[in-house]
C-alpha cells in the first residue's frame, strides 16, 4: 500500500510487478519502494529512542510505546497488503488507501504532539501522499503536513525560529520534486510493459494469422495436387471400366480384356503419383524422369486412356527450342497443366487430334495444349470451383502459376477447336539439357 507510484489512486494503474522482465527504470523503482520503507522504519525507530531517552512520565511514555507499536504495525499491514496485491495474490486495495493513509496520519500527529522528535516521519509521509493521492490533492496534504511540522516544532520549543520554518519547506519541496520524478519514471516504466505487452500480442496475432494462412495455403496445394493426380486418373479408370462393362454386355470379351488391362496400367500410374505426392517428392528429374519423358508418356498414357474409353484421339507431342533445366517447382506446374489440358480435350472436346508443345523462349517457358474438338464459348468457363468440386482444374492451374508468375491463357470458338497456354517466366537458374 506504500509503493510510491505516482498514481491518483492506489492500484489505478498496472503494477510494474506483472512486467515479465526488470528494466533498468523497474530497478530504481524497486530501489525507492524499499527505501521509503526502510527509511520510515528508522526514523520511527529514531523518534521513539528519542522519546525513550527525553520523556520523564510514565503515562506518556507508555502512550508513545503504544503508539509507535500501532503505527509500525499500521504501516507494516498496509505495505503487505499491497504487496500482496501487485503479486495477483490479494483484491485490489485503493478503496482502503485512503482510510489507511488517514490512520497513519492520525497517529503520526497524535505522537507529534507527544515529542517533536517524531516530525522527522513528515518526509516520507510526503511521499506517501504524493502516491496515493491526485496531484492537487497532494499538494494540499504536503503543506498541511509541512505546517503540521512547524506547528509541533513552535509548540514543543516554545519559539519560532527561521530553520524551523525552511527545514520542514525545503524537505516538502524536495519530496514533492522528487515525487514528480519518480512519476514521470513510473510512467515510463508502465508504457514500456504496456507497449511490450501490445508487441507481444501483436506478434501473437500475426503468428496465428501466418498459421491460418499456412494451414489454408497447405489445404489450397493439396486440393490442386490431389485433383490433378488422384482425382483424374480414378476420373479415368470409371470411363475405362464404363467401357469395359459395355463391351462384356456386348460379349465383346477381347476388347472388355483390353480396357481391364488399361485400367490396371492407369491404377499403377496414379499409385506411382500417390506415392510420390504422399512422399513429398519432386515431380521433376533429370534423366529417365526428365520434364520431356513424362510429358511423353502423359501422351501416351492418355492416348491409350482416351481409347480404352471409346473417345480416342491422336495426340502428338513437340518441343521447340533447346530444353533448358528448370526448377522442381516449374516443372511441376507444366507438368499438371498438361494433364489438366488433355484430360479436359479427353472429356469434353470430343477432338481427333491434339498437340502439346514444350517451347523454350530466351526468357520463358511456355506449354501449349490444341485439340480441333467442339470448341466452345469462353464465358461458359468457370472462374471459381462449382459446388459440387467440380471445375477445379482451371482454378487450381491459375493458382499453381500465380506462385510462379505466370499465367494461363485459353482461346477457343465453337466448332473450331481450343488452345490453352501457360507460359512461366524464367528464373536465374543455369542452362542445361533436361531431356
Amino acid at each position: 500500500m506504500t509503493d510510491p507510484a505516482p498514481q491518483p489512486s492506489l492500484g489505478a494503474e498496472p503494477s510494474l510487478a506483472d512486467a515479465p522482465t526488470a528494466s533498468a527504470g523497474e530497478m530504481v523503482l524497486r530501489v525507492l519502494r524499499v527505501g521509503l520503507h526502510v527509511g520510515f522504519a528508522v526514523l520511527l525507530g529514531v523518534g521513539l529512542v528519542r522519546a525513550l531517552l527525553s520523556e520523564t512520565t510514565m503515562l506518556r511514555l507508555i502512550t508513545a510505546i503504544a503508539l509507535t507499536g500501532l503505527l509500525a504495525a499500521l504501516y507494516l499491514a498496509g505495505t503487505i497488503a499491497e504487496k500482496r496485491h501487485s503479486a495477483g495474490r490479494a483484491p485490489n486495495t485503493v478503496r482502503w488507501a485512503n482510510w489507511w493513509l488517514a490512520g497513519v496520519v492520525l497517529l503520526w500527529l497524535v505522537l507529534l504532539y507527544l515529542h517533536a522528535d517524531y516530525s522527522w516521519l513528515a518526509f516520507p509521509l510526503f511521499f506517501l501522499h504524493l502516491h496515493i493521492l491526485g496531484q492537487r490533492h497532494s499538494l494540499i496534504a504536503v503543506a498541511l503536513l509541512t505546517a503540521s511540522v512547524v506547528a509541533a516544532g513552535w509548540f514543543h520549543s516554545g519559539s519560532l525560529a527561521l530553520p524551523q520554518i525552511l527545514g520542514p519547506m525545503v524537505g516538502a519541496i524536495f519530496a514533492v520534486i522528487m515525487g514528480m520524478a519518480y512519476r514521470a519514471l513510473y510512467t515510463e516504466g508502465v508504457n514500456q510493459r504496456l507497449a511490450l505487452d501490445e508487441l507481444r500480442a501483436t506478434r501473437a496475432a500475426l503468428a496465428e494469422e501466418q498459421h491460418r494462412a499456412g494451414t489454408l495455403g497447405e489445404r489450397t496445394r493439396l486440393a490442386r495436387e490431389i485433383h490433378d493426380t488422384l482425382a483424374q486418373g480414378l476420373s479415368s479408370i470409371v470411363l475405362v471400366s464404363r467401357s469395359a462393362t459395355a463391351a462384356l454386355a456386348a460379349g465383346d470379351t477381347r476388347a472388355a480384356a483390353e480396357r481391364l488391362e488399361t485400367i490396371g496400367a492407369t491404377a499403377a500410374e496414379n499409385l506411382a503419383e500417390a506415392r510420390d505426392f504422399v512422399a513429398d517428392l519432386s515431380t521433376a528429374g533429370d534423366g529417365a524422369h526428365s520434364l520431356v519423358g513424362k510429358l511423353r508418356r502423359l501422351c501416351v498414357a492418355t492416348e491409350r486412356t482416351a481409347a480404352a474409353a471409346g473417345r480416342g484421339f491422336e495426340i502428338t507431342f513437340r518441343q521447340d527450342g533447346p530444353a533448358t533445366a528448370l526448377p522442381a517447382e516449374v516443372s511441376a506446374a507444366l507438368i499438371r497443366a498438361a494433364q489438366s489440358g488433355l484430360a479436359n480435350v479427353a472429356a469434353h472436346a470430343h477432338a481427333k487430334r491434339a498437340v502439346l508443345s514444350l517451347g523454350y523462349l530466351p526468357d520463358a517457358v511456355t506449354l501449349d495444349v490444341f485439340d480441333d474438338g467442339d470448341g466452345m464459348h469462353l464465358a461458359q468457363l468457370p472462374l471459381e470451383p462449382r459446388a459440387d468440386g467440380t471445375g477445379y482444374g482451371l482454378a487450381g492451374l491459375r493458382e499453381r502459376l500465380g506462385l510462379l508468375g505466370g499465367s494461363l491463357e485459353i482461346e477457343s470458338t465453337p466448332g473450331e477447336g481450343t488452345v490453352l497456354g501457360v507460359r512461366i517466366p524464367f528464373t536465374t537458374e543455369g542452362s542445361q539439357d533436361d531431356a
